[in-house]
């Protein structure tokens, strides 16, 4: 017979909560459990919630933590409390709707990470304007034996070259192995705008720095470079959202980098720099609160691809 699950009931935000299992250890590694998972979450929802609210959320659910199976679901689960919220999107593949969670409070989130849902994946857009991209972003993603500390160096090709188009960006980890950048539009755009401009850009540091740069998806050809994935910019594609842990060894989390901290990782050489987990993540927002607020409110125009290449110095 199967053990029986041990259930806490608590009230959140005046829903009433049940919390199965807190002292299952979900990061073998760092001891760290569903508890301590559940206590981040809803530690750090203050500077969370607002980059997941009203955006549809992937669920990628990890049952036996880390070390087990995963799984991802978009379809919100049927078994969720009636307060949850739900936004319906259409699916190309599926040729229907499908009710997404939406997160749009601390109670939402701890049900979340109750049913094992370590990392939270959310569209470059909101539910209810799916075709409409808030932001741009580029995934920069190494290629052993380069790491993030290569990641950094492109990543400061890349802030140069938006500032020369007068375009603010702003880093954050992966949580994982690369680098993330994102530059806030919050204004009329669409995916084709958004996507045509990233790939032009990747295309040109690529030309630029060939021996360094990748702007094409083959994996054989990535080796000791990093990849900049423009492909993110689109309707159908997701990025852990900023704030997320993430499924590794230990508790590590997307974390939101100042400049200042980009450069001395590439002049350092140190990756282990930005390397943040959960307790370090909710000491750097207590210090310096979310340094990816701006995200969520600066507008900007992108310019057209053929005013990336007028700029092609930018990317020497």
């Amino acid at each position: 017979m199967a053990p029986r699950k041990k259930v806490v009931e608590v009230e959140v935000d005046g829903h009433r909560l049940e919390l199965s299992n807190l002292d299952k250890v979900f990061y073998p590694e760092a001891g760290f459990t569903k508890g301590d998972v559940l206590d981040y979450y809803v530690r750090v929802a203050p500077v969370l919630l607002p980059h997941l609210r009203d955006r549809p959320l992937t669920l990628k659910r990890y049952p036996d933590g880390v070390n087990g199976m995963f799984f991802y679901e978009k379809r919100c689960p049927r078994h969720r409390p009636s307060w949850v919220k739900t936004e319906k999107v259409w699916s190309e593949g599926n040729d229907e709707y499908i009710d997404y969670c939406v997160v749009d409070g601390v109670a939402t989130l701890a049900w979340c990470a109750n049913i094992a849902d370590l990392e939270l994946h959310t569209p470059m857009s909101f539910a209810r304007e799916i075709e409409r991209p808030t932001m741009l972003v580029f995934d920069l993603d190494p290629g052993p034996p380069a790491g993030v500390v290569e990641c950094c160096e492109v990543a400061l090709l890349l802030r140069e070259l938006f500032e020369r188009l007068g375009l603010r960006s702003f880093p954050k980890t992966s949580g994982s192995k690369g680098l993330q950048i994102y530059v806030p539009l919050n204004g009329p755009t669409s995916y084709a705008q958004t996507k045509t401009f990233a790939h032009a850009v990747a295309k040109l540091l690529e030309a630029r720095h060939p021996d360094r740069i990748l702007s094409r998806m083959a994996k054989a050809l990535r080796v000791g470079k990093v990849f900049v994935d423009w492909s993110q910019n689109d309707v159908h594609k997701t990025t852990v959202c900023v704030y997320s842990l993430r499924a590794k060894e230990r508790p590590t989390v997307s974390t939101p980098l100042r400049w200042s901290e980009v450069e001395h990782c590439a002049r350092g050489r140190d990756g282990a720099r930005l390397v943040f987990e959960a307790k370090d993540v909710l000491a750097r927002v207590k210090r310096h609160g979310d340094l990816f607020e701006p995200t969520l409110t600066l507008r900007q125009e992108l310019p057209s691809p053929p005013a990336v290449e007028k700029n092609r110095g930018a990317a020497r």
